[in-house]
């Protein structure tokens, strides 16, 4: 997940027993429904869960994740097939007449350095593709967590085929971080070669409570904008400035200039984020360069506040250019762009019902708008179906009632903290259940019927 500044963080996760990881709280579903994860199944999900995450990969290049999660699927009965959009898996379980149903997990990871301290933590490195700079790698966001709750929950449903009618369509999906893998699946054909869902449904574990589910129909994540401004001056001699046109100082007073934008430009009725990342220029102390580069981030949830802060951008880009006397305009190229992530008001409504059935009500609370994006709504927009995208806790709840209280939830590790670990009781457990009791509304709904009366 592209992942704004969050009040909330995650504890660090130790190695659990097979007897904690079996929490009483989360009862299995009657006879009727699908069954919940044995303590047996979710030991063997913990063990992939590590290898996983020991083992992260950056965005397109998810081939060990990927070939896991084929074997994996071959193994259920699913029709499998690999390679979709790069490195993407699509899975096919076809069990009579009924619904199509699409469950979508990312599996990237993140070109940064872990600090969990876990006895499983990351050591590996790769090239990031955006710098060509080696790079540590780390799933700082918990798409090794998303991965081993599909692959729970496609296990549960191969195993229990008496219990639902349909089709599972399972999705592990690469390069969500950098918002180009559900759009190189589609463009791959997806939409031609795979059966139509009737819902899109997908997860992502955050930094509160882990036990709890947040949901909300509407606009939930924000959408996002990401791009490079190339700043030109005349490089020369750091002993003679007088005769050269420095990008540095144009990039930096840009850079200040960017913040009143949001502070200045756009209504406190309204919200926008502008967040410049990267700032690169220069080689050497005495050498005035002739370039710089900036990397901006823009997050909005409105259409319209997103064309003006575009434009503010490119105004102010070119307005401190002119200023600094630029030899050229500067060159704006976009990087990458997250659709906003809306929830259709109906499908909410059902798995939301779904969910309290499942894990009790009190477990189940409504989300607040995040300014975080996703590029899980590109399936949705690609079939023009509903889509449901929920969010599962993963902070030890003692350590987050503790934080709470001393007015510290801002200390706390985030998605995209080196300290980032979800605790594996109850996430492990809760992420598969949570599918399992959004897919069952569609592909059981008898058995939602039966526990409903």
């Amino acid at each position: 997940m592209a992942i704004g500044k969050r009040r909330c963080g995650l504890a660090l996760a130790a190695l659990v027993s097979l007897s904690a990881l079996s929490d009483p709280a989360f009862a299995q579903a009657d006879a009727k429904g699908l069954p919940g994860p044995t303590e047996e199944q979710l030991a063997t999900l913990q063990a992939s869960y590590e290898d996983i995450h020991a083992n992260p990969e950056l965005s397109m290049q998810e081939k060990r994740t990927a070939g896991i999660a084929a074997k994996w699927l071959k193994e259920q009965g699913f029709e499998v097939t690999g390679g979709v959009g790069g490195t993407g898996v699509v899975g096919i379980l076809r069990n009579g007449d009924g619904p199509t149903v699409l469950l979508r997990a990312d599996m990237d990871a993140l070109p940064m350095k872990e600090n969990t301290g876990l006895p499983y933590a990351s050591t590996k490195k790769g090239t990031d593709p955006a710098s060509g700079r080696e790079t540590a790698i780390a799933h700082s966001c918990g798409h090794d967590l998303h991965v081993t709750w599909l692959m729970g929950a496609t296990q549960i449903l191969a195993a229990n085929r008496d219990k639902w009618h349909g089709t599972v369509m399972a999705v592990f999906q690469p390069g969500e971080e950098i918002g180009e893998g559900a759009k190189a699946m589609v463009d791959d054909g997806m939409v031609k070669r795979f059966p139509k869902p009737v819902v899109t449904l997908g997860q992502h574990v955050l930094p509160f409570p882990a036990g709890q589910v947040r949901l909300a129909s509407g606009p939930v994540l924000s959408q996002s904008d990401s791009l490079k401004v190339t700043l030109y001056g005349r490089g020369g001699h750091g002993s003679g400035p007088e005769s050269t046109i420095d990008p540095v100082v144009m990039a930096a007073a840009t850079v200040m200039r960017l913040q009143t934008i949001v502070s200045r430009e756009v209504s406190m009725t309204d919200s926008a984020v502008v967040t410049v990342g990267s700032m690169q220029a220069g080689s050497s102390a005495n050498i005035i360069p002739d370039q710089a580069e900036l990397q901006l981030n823009v997050r909005t949830y409105d259409q319209g506040v997103r064309d003006k802060v575009l434009a503010s951008i490119k105004r102010v880009v070119e307005g401190e250019a002119s200023i600094s006397g630029a030899p050229k305009p500067p060159l704006l190229t976009m990087l990458g762009r997250f659709p906003l992530t809306v929830n259709d008001e109906d499908a909410t409504a059902k798995v939301t019902e779904a969910l309290k059935q499942r894990l009790g009500a009190d477990r189940v609370q409504p989300a607040g708008n995040a300014a975080a994006s996703e590029d899980f709504t590109v399936f949705a927009r690609a079939w023009d179906v509903p889509s449901v995208f929920w969010f599962v806790g993963g902070t030890d709840p003692k350590r987050y009632a503790e934080a709470e209280k001393a007015g510290t939830l801002d200390a706390l590790p985030s998605n995209h903290s080196p300290e980032f670990a979800p605790v594996l009781t109850p996430t492990l457990r809760i992420g598969v259940e949570t599918m399992l009791a959004a897919a069952g509304h569609w592909l059981a709904p008898q058995a939602s019927d039966a526990k409903a009366r």
